[in-house]
Order: structure tokens, then sequence, then C-alpha cells
């Protein structure tokens, strides 16, 4: 069976489970969240993987870059991801990929950009 790196990152503003698959980030969530179960089966199933708690590259960079980024270092992630979800899950998320530091969207405004209303 395929498996998924996890490790849990623990900062003053939350803790939050990260995973990797196959050289790419596939998780960045919030650990304690009422639907945790179902986004980890969900992700597993799709990738047809177990997590493992081991650290890897990706894992390291992705501490290092929130932890950039919670102290205003960093505007910009540069990490590879695998976007693990539906076809309509993913065009949020790569709608939500665009919105640049400092901009908001209100959720019709990503509704209009990803063509679910006009």
């Amino acid at each position: 069976m395929n498996t998924i790196n996890i490790q849990y990152y623990k900062h003053p503003y939350a803790e939050f489970i990260l995973g990797s698959y196959q050289g790419k980030l596939c998780l960045c969530d919030f650990r304690y969240r009422k639907m945790r179960s179902a986004v980890d089966d969900r992700i597993k199933r799709i990738l047809n993987a177990e997590f493992v708690e081991k650290s890897d590259d990706i894992l390291v960079a992705t501490q290092a870059q929130l932890e950039e980024y919670f102290f205003g270092e960093r505007q910009v992630f540069d990490l590879p991801l695998l976007l693990a979800g539906t076809d309509f899950q993913q065009s949020v998320w790569n709608a939500l990929s665009n919105i640049q530091y400092g901009d908001r969207a209100t959720y019709q405004e990503l509704a209009v950009s990803i063509g679910v209303v006009s």
C-alpha cells in the first residue's frame, strides 16, 4: 500500500496536520476540526494510501514556509502541491491559489471565477 507521510505542526495560532505524497504536499489543515476524519479518509481513498507519521523534505519545507508566513517574512508559498479532491474541489483550490497576498475575494467572486454562477 502507498503511504502519506504526516507530521503535526504546532504553532501558537493553531495546530496543523501536514501530509506529503510522492514529493508533493497533499494535506495542510487544522489538526482539530469537525470534519478531520472525513478529510483524511477522502485523501487516503483518492491516493489509495495510509498515513505514516514520518518526516520528509516536503514536510520540513512546509513547516519552514509556514513559520516564515506567520512571522510576516513570506507572502508566496512555493511548495509542490497534489490536490486530492473532486474536480470541483480542485477548481476552488486553484481559484483560491490565485488570490494574491493581502487581497480578498468573496464567495460570490470565487464562484464567478470558476463558472458556478455568472
